[in-house]
């Protein structure tokens, strides 16, 4: 086996999410591919290579599950997502792996970031992934699905990208605490409906996902 495969597999059947063979192979070879870059780029902060499969891949793997079962509900077979702030793809190139279905733009601000995810792309095969170096604020194209995770507070989470969600959009929005305080003053248009508990497997720490959308005009 790989290094990294035994924990990965655990991982996956703590979280009860299916992988194919070639899904697995890709995770594990994109955790080599970020620790590569970040020796020259400083991608991440966690460089220790089981903390990166815990904190990152795993972390962004217990998403996986929600947002399937959000696509499914919402009778999504063919959708885009958007990943703000994704730095060195978190979660969106994870969520692009799990989800081929899935149209994941991953965007950032600093250039070296996107550059990165467009290598993923194509180091992965994954044509469902692109990388844009850009500002939230300044993209015009609608999204079905708007994720983020240790991004920004949720205002100006929503604040930055609303004009990026298609109607009857979400947003994901990957936490933490509760964050009773940023959810008490997202603006009035802006409105929580579910917040969900996630158990990410090797990781003693609280995480949410708080899923959010446009309030409908009375």
């Amino acid at each position: 086996m790989r290094p990294g495969e035994p924990e990965l597999r655990a991982g996956l059947d703590a979280l009860q999410l299916s992988l194919n063979d070639i899904q697995r192979g890709q995770l594990l070879d994109y955790l080599e591919l970020i620790a590569k870059w970040t020796q020259v780029y400083n991608l991440t902060a966690v460089r220790d290579p089981s903390e990166m499969l815990t904190h990152h891949v795993l972390d962004s793997l217990a998403a996986i599950p929600p947002l399937r079962r959000h696509l499914a509900e919402a009778g999504l077979s063919q959708a885009r997502l958007l990943d703000v702030g994704s730095g060195a793809g978190l979660p969106g190139v994870v969520m692009a792996i799990c989800c081929p279905e899935l149209a994941v733009s991953c965007v950032d601000t600093v250039a070296k970031k996107a550059a990165f995810i467009r290598q993923a792309a194509l180091s992965l095969k994954l044509p469902n992934l692109a990388g844009l170096h850009a500002r939230v604020e300044n993209l015009n194209q609608p999204f079905d699905v708007i994720c983020s995770r240790a991004f920004a507070s949720l205002p100006d989470f929503t604040l930055w990208s609303a004009g990026s969600l298609a109607p009857g959009g979400v947003w994901l929005a990957m936490k933490g605490k509760y964050p009773a305080d940023e959810i008490s003053a997202l603006p009035a248009p802006v409105e929580v409906f579910h917040v969900e508990q996630l158990l990410v497997p090797g990781l003693n720490a609280e995480r949410c996902i708080v899923w959010m959308r446009q309030k409908a005009l009375a």
